[in-house]
């Protein structure tokens, strides 16, 4: 919102206005502009604040919405921003686009999509989701790369329903819960082989190797059993988990650890420790590091 401060002696009548609420009705959803009025000592304050309500994601949205061919010479659609809770009706794209961007709305779930074979990439950036349909692969079947930065994604094992989509090379999950989990790399290393980038980092041979060792044989499955866990669905009148709150002196330990990281994927990593309170430099840390560097 913007204010407007006038000198009351210079007020016209007109303006001595409580509020005023100003309604532009779209095929999408409503924008709502409210101009507020107060009086305060010698001077008015004019307050604009405008609201754009969640919308739905229809035909005529996907018909409307920028379309254009980006950088690497992909077309693009832009869905980005409208607060769109829900995926449906994208049949009515007709299979034009290379990339989707869905970024910056309130999506949960990915579902929901008809057959796209010409779709590659898929950008949902500063969303919720918190979890993926099974057989993603028979929906998209040409798939490369899904980007999830800032969602809601929190167990391992909820990226298992990705390993079916043997196109997938390209992975983002920067600024979700699950990368503080212990052995978080290795373990997308492991369960998706043919990844080639997580976190916009080149996944190395040593990685490979050292997510072979660490869940190799009847240990390693043990491993990926006691790991490997997929978030509860929830249950309406069910009990929502309390937020973790570190201790002062563990909240002291991650920002030592921030202060003293030597790379910005170990600095976003401590950063989402901090907010989910997680201690770094457990036990099961310090033994990833060992199997990265072949110890």
């Amino acid at each position: 919102g913007s204010e407007i401060v006038v000198p009351r002696d210079l007020a016209r009548p007109c303006d001595f206005l409580f509020m005023r609420i100003v309604c532009a009705q779209s095929k999408f959803g409503v924008f709502q502009t409210y101009f507020f009025c107060s009086l305060k000592h010698k001077y008015l304050y004019f307050r604009c604040v405008s609201i754009y309500k969640m919308v739905k994601l229809t035909p005529e949205l996907i018909q409307q919405a920028q379309q254009y061919t980006n950088p690497v010479r992909d077309r693009e659609l832009t869905l980005r921003g409208y607060k769109i809770p829900v995926l449906e009706n994208l049949g009515a794209t007709l299979d034009q686009f290379d990339t989707i961007d869905f970024s910056d709305n309130d999506i949960r779930k990915l579902d929901s999509f008809p057959l796209l074979k010409r779709l590659k990439t898929l950008l949902f950036n500063n969303n919720r989701v918190s979890r993926i349909t099974e057989n993603l692969e028979e929906s998209l079947p040409n798939l490369e790369t899904l980007i999830l930065t800032n969602n809601n994604m929190r167990e391992l094992g909820d990226i298992d329903v990705l390993s079916t989509v043997k196109t997938l090379s390209t992975l983002s999950l920067l600024g979700n819960p699950i990368t503080t989990k212990e052995h978080y790399r290795l373990y997308i290393v492991h369960t998706l082989p043919n990844l080639r980038l997580l976190d916009f980092r080149k996944i190395k041979q040593k990685e490979r190797d050292a997510a072979q060792r660490l869940f190799k044989g009847k240990r390693g499955a043990n491993l990926i059993r006691q790991i490997g866990q997929k978030s509860n669905t929830f249950v309406p009148g069910g009990n929502i988990p309390e937020k973790r709150v570190a201790p002062p002196k563990d909240v002291e330990a991650i920002k030592r650890a921030i202060v003293n990281a030597k790379s910005l994927e170990e600095v976003e990593r401590l950063t989402q420790m901090l907010r989910t309170g997680q201690v770094p430099g457990g036990a099961g840390e310090k033994e990833e590091m060992m199997e990265v560097n072949g110890h």
